[in-house]
């Protein structure tokens, strides 16, 4: 099997891009879990597929696939890279992707591109949690970790702050809580440090992927967890360990986060 693909990343968050506009593609569990090892593959945090817009008004379908294998509803860091590349074919400055969550407009914002990730959802149900519970104080614990807020940004957010994020074993820590019983769908897991009202520092574990080094949709459940919970204003920089992300919650509920991108190369992969 032969396909073509472009390599980007954002801040570090990085993807193996498959075009399927003109010839569709069948990706086998098999075939993303080799796709995405770093040592037998081509080596990403997810697989992203470009595929025909599903409806009117939008330039493309994009379906965004962890190494596990399983499907993700939301990925900030991808949606740049593939808005540039839609913005660079057609040379306008906007661009609309839809995906399995919803309708995500961007535009370029010089050489970043700003993503309207849409409105939280704060509701139990719709993270989706297993029974009702406070979003905003999670009965949740695991070592050090505690009294979480819980957000969905089209994928489920478990966010915890803590006093020092450097501090915290997420690796042994995250997948533990990404599979915790309230979460019947797994979710993410951030851990954030709150250095001031406007800055904002996360590591996080990503569902299916494990910890990578920047979460777009996790950065957005961040500012909005921070804000709900009074530490933060509603626009901070979210510092991760790729690089920072604005992440702006706007007066009409949507969150807009605006980052960088970068295409590394391209290449044939022979299966």
């Amino acid at each position: 099997m032969s396909l073509s693909f472009r390599k980007m990343h954002g801040l570090g968050n990085d993807f193996v891009v498959i075009d399927a506009r003109a010839r569709p593609v069948q990706l086998s569990k098999q075939i993303l879990e080799r796709l995405a090892d770093r040592r037998f593959g081509v080596g990403c945090d997810q697989v992203i597929v470009i595929e025909p817009p599903r409806h009117e008004g939008v330039d493309a379908f994009m379906a965004i696939y962890n190494p596990d294998g399983s499907e993700s509803g939301a990925c900030g860091n991808a949606t740049r890279c593939v808005a540039a590349l839609l913005m660079q074919e057609s040379a306008q400055g906007a661009a609309r992707i839809e995906t399995i969550s919803g309708i995500l407009p961007a535009l370029a914002a010089g050489n970043d591109v700003t993503v309207d990730m849409g409105a939280p959802r704060l509701d139990w149900a719709d993270i989706p949690l297993a029974q009702e519970a406070d979003t905003l104080h999670l009965p949740i614990e695991l070592g050090p970790l505690t009294d979480p807020v819980a957000v969905s940004m089209g994928n489920p957010h478990l966010v915890f702050f803590v006093d020092d994020v450097s501090a915290i074993d997420l690796p042994a820590l995250g997948p533990k809580l990404e599979h915790h019983p309230l979460f019947p769908k797994r979710t993410n897991v951030e851990i954030v440090q709150v250095v001031s009202r406007d800055v904002l520092r996360m590591r996080v574990w990503e569902r299916g992927a494990g910890i990578t080094l920047a979460c777009g949709s996790g950065a957005c459940a961040t500012l909005v967890a921070a804000a709900r919970r009074g530490l933060s204003a509603r626009k901070a920089e979210v510092q991760l360990e790729g690089g920072s992300l604005l992440i702006d919650w706007k007066a009409d509920n949507h969150v807009h986060m605006t980052g960088a991108w970068l295409e590394v190369f391209r290449g044939e992969w022979l299966g």
